[in-house]
Order: C-alpha cells, then structure tokens, then sequence
C-alpha cells in the first residue's frame, strides 16, 4: 500500500516504517540496522555509511512511484550498486529457496502435474539466477571501470531491462499455471496458499528491483558515460592542442611566414617574390612544413595557422 508522500532527509526514520512495513525490505539491503529510535532519515544513513539521497530516492520510487529521472547527479553509484548485489543475494539465497521449500511441502509429490509445477519454479528461478549472476559478470563490472574512468563502447547497459520483462512473463505464468491447474488438496491447502501468496509477493519485490535498476541505476550509469565521453574528448582536444603548440614551436620563422601565404591563397611564385626568396626554396619549406606537420592540404593548413594564431580567422576565406 503506497501512502503518496515524499519522504525528506529530516523525516524521522521509524515514521517511514510505520507507513509502509515494506521498507523493512529496503533497510535490510541498505544494510541499515534497527534500533534508530527517533532519528532522521540523514542521521540514521550518516551513521551506517548509507548516501541519504541515494537512500530516499529508491524509497521513493519504490513505495511512492516518485522519482525525477531527469536528475541522476546526485545519485551515488557506489551506494546503489551495494543495494543491488544485497538484493541479489536475498533473493537467490533466501527467497527463492524459500519458496520452493513452501511448493514442496504443500504439493504432493505422487502427483505428476505437481512435479511438474515444482520444475517450472526451478527453471524460472533459474533464469532469474542467470540473470543476477550475469550482472554480477558483467554490469557491474562495467561500471566499476566506469567509477575509474575506463569508458568501454562495447558493454549495452540496456541488455539488463530486456531480460526485466522476460522475467515478468515467466513468473506470470508460473502462477497463472498453479490458480488454474494444481490438484485441490485441503490437507495442504493453507501451506499451498503461504507459497502462493509469498510468490505473489516475490513478484512485486522483483518488479521493484527492476524499477531500480532501470529508473535511476541505468539512467546514472548513462549519465556517467556522458561524463566520461566528455572528459575523453576534452582530454583529446587538450593532446592536440599540445601536440599542435609543439609542432608550432618546430617550424622556423620562415616556414610559419610560408604557411601564412599558403593560408592566404598566394601561389609558390607569389609567396617567394613577397619572401625575396626562390620558388625552390619555398617548395623546400613547403616539403619541411608537411613533414613536420603531417599536414599536407591547404585546408589543413588553415585550421593549423587559425588554432595558433598564425593568422585570424576573420581573414581566412572559408
């Protein structure tokens, strides 16, 4: 039951609860203890190494629906990637393994189609193992390389949301299979009903794992690529500009005077007779500047003498 208000960092933690026992899940994954008393929300997180904004944002999505995914800023990644592998590790450790127990203590085992249903729980627990186990290989992975600046092209964060939905569809019709065709059998009726009831609940605490993932911990880790383009980029234009200063400072006076009427249009013979040179020489100097330079174009040229400031770029036809 979601109460529909935003929970704040000065909020006093166990009023959290009380709207919604829910969040003992959360806490559990956060790896905040009880006991608080009447702290706020920050002073609790403060005390158990807990990011406050990271914190009220998965709280607020994930019992509110409240979430502004345009702001992934503030999120800490390290904190959500925690949260996350705790949620793996309740659900592939406890949970699963819990409601199977449930399933083979309710049902009968003489029974067929109740072996059967037990084998479709396996085997969509399975799946939901090779999906977890899988981003515990490779997504997180990825964004641990990400948090020190090593940006891959060839990892697609969006494969994760993919495998949410399949999920979806496995456990639906897992359950869909056991209210239509399972064996009455009043003698385990109210055990078959706690499994049942656990999976409807295993389903919804999934779906909000999924939620996570995808509204704030794919969106920053996006956010965190766009970050780490731009710092390749500017760490490229700070290298060319480098190299290109360097390879200015080879050139002699008298090749910079060259490239300057190169720039300006002038022929070999027109660049010489302004120089008080020869055409070979200025041939030479033009053979020197394209070896130094490994610029070989007129246009090359230009955006070599505009970058340092041979000559303004108000002059320059383009």
């Amino acid at each position: 039951m979601r109460s529909h208000k935003m929970y704040e960092a000065d909020d006093q933690m166990i009023i959290l609860i009380r709207d919604n026992y829910d969040l003992l899940q959360v806490l559990g994954r956060f790896g905040i203890n009880l006991g608080f008393g009447d702290k706020t929300v920050r002073e609790v997180c403060e005390e158990q190494n807990v990011d406050t904004y990271t914190f009220l944002s998965v709280v607020n999505l994930t019992i509110n629906g409240f979430y502004n995914t345009d702001d992934t800023t503030n999120i800490s990644i390290p904190t959500l990637k925690r949260y996350l592998l705790s949620s793996h590790e309740y659900f592939l450790n406890f949970e699963l393994p819990f409601i199977r127990k449930e399933l083979t203590e309710a049902l009968n085992e003489s029974d067929n189609l109740a072996r059967l249903i037990v084998k479709l729980y396996d085997e969509y627990a399975l799946f939901i193992k090779k999906h977890m186990v899988n981003e515990e290989k490779e997504l997180f992975p990825y964004v641990e390389a990400l948090l020190n600046g090593d940006l891959s092209e060839e990892y697609d964060v969006d494969s994760s949301s993919k495998l949410h939905h399949l999920t979806d569809q496995k456990l639906k019709e897992l359950k869909d299979i056991i209210l239509k065709y399972l064996p009455s059998d009043k003698h385990h009726n109210n055990q078959l009903m706690a499994a049942l009831y656990d999976i409807y609940n295993c389903e919804n605490w999934l779906a909000q794992h999924a939620e996570v993932e995808e509204r704030i911990f794919i969106p920053a880790i996006r956010n965190l690529e766009k970050k780490s383009r731009q710092r390749g980029v500017t760490a490229n234009i700070t290298n060319m500009l480098n190299n290109t200063t360097s390879d200015s400072a080879q050139l002699s006076e008298r090749e910079r005077d060259v490239v300057i009427g190169v720039v300006q249009g002038m022929s070999n013979k027109e660049i010489a007779d302004h120089l008080f040179i020869s055409v070979n020489t200025v041939i030479t100097h033009r053979r020197n500047i394209a070896r130094k330079l490994q610029i070989h174009s007129a246009a090359g040229l230009t955006i070599y003498a505009i970058v340092n400031n041979l000559v303004d770029i108000s002059s320059v036809k383009l």
